[in-house]
């Protein structure tokens, strides 16, 4: 039992430490224009890798999955709203997944 309060404030102490550096340690504005382009985009690659693969396995099948990834892929590249896209993507895969199981994939 002692160890699991160990690794709970070498966990608290990590989780501190990766969030205090950063501010620590830059006390300047960012003017290079590689890092300030490269740190602009960090968040989205984050959400990425977390959803991306997520949506794989959503589901009952792949193909309703694929097809409801690239429905949305294609609503957002139209710029629709997002409800719109999470909509049709959503409609995308029932359908699918309907039309699945008629044929008797599932």
């Amino acid at each position: 039992m002692p160890e699991l309060y160990i690794y709970i404030l070498v966990m608290a102490a990590v989780t501190y430490l990766v969030r205090m550096l950063p501010l620590v340690l830059m006390r300047r504005q960012i003017r290079s224009r590689f890092i300030r382009s490269f740190l602009y985009y960090v968040p989205y690659a984050c959400l990425a890798a977390m959803t991306v693969p997520a949506i794989f396995f959503a589901t009952s099948h792949l193909i309703s999955a694929i097809l409801g990834f690239v429905t949305a892929l294609v609503l957002a590249y139209k710029e629709q709203s997002l409800i719109r896209v999470a909509l049709g993507a959503c409609a995308a895969v029932f359908i699918a997944e309907r039309v699945l199981a008629l044929v008797g994939m599932l």
